[in-house]
């Protein structure tokens, strides 16, 4: 469904459509298979009457009133937000308006680098503020880079580039309190 609506804003080249080129990255990081991903841009491009994918956004609090962001992919508005207020009023939380609780969170790339033994935490962070990166955070097991949303291809790219292996990438909403 990502692959469809990537294809849909930006065309079926990946070369063009860096949306595209990072789905399909992350796509093969969860070990989609290459005829699928293929079948899914073909599909997408192709197709006029094909199913048509929106992106929907909602917000609310959870049990002990943590703030939640759901991002979905659906074919049906109506029948998400049914779904979505019964899903939250099941698990003891209630759905927000929009706005309620995107303020606690910044949009930014986040990329989960796997640490090694060999690797030197310098030499990463070098590379990764060198490629555009925001901010460098090092962990027990990963490094952390923070990008600004249009900077996340080309950081992910250089990084990737360079032969570091990815935990996770993706754009994401990052809490600005944890």
């Amino acid at each position: 469904r990502e692959i469809a609506i990537a294809v849909k804003e930006g065309g079926s080249d990946p070369v063009n459509n860096s949306k595209l080129r990072d789905v399909i990255a992350k796509a093969k990081a969860n070990n989609v298979p290459n005829d699928n991903i293929a079948r899914s841009i073909k599909k997408a491009a192709g197709e006029a009457g094909s199913v048509t994918y929106e992106q929907a956004t909602y917000e609310g609090y959870g049990p002990g009133n943590i703030a939640v962001i759901v991002e979905v992919v659906t074919d049906n508005r109506n029948r998400t937000a049914a779904e979505m207020r019964h899903i939250f009023d099941k698990s003891g939380g209630n759905l927000g308006n929009s706005g309620c609780v995107g303020w606690m969170f910044d949009k930014k790339g986040q990329i989960i680098i796997e640490r090694t033994a060999l690797m030197d935490e310098d030499e990463v962070m070098l590379a990764a503020l060198d490629a555009g990166a925001l901010d460098f955070v090092p962990q027990d097991d990963a490094f952390e880079v923070y990008t600004e949303p249009a900077a996340f291809s080309g950081v992910r790219e250089a990084l990737e580039g360079a032969g570091y292996a990815f935990i996770s990438a993706e754009v994401a909403m990052i809490p600005q309190n944890t």
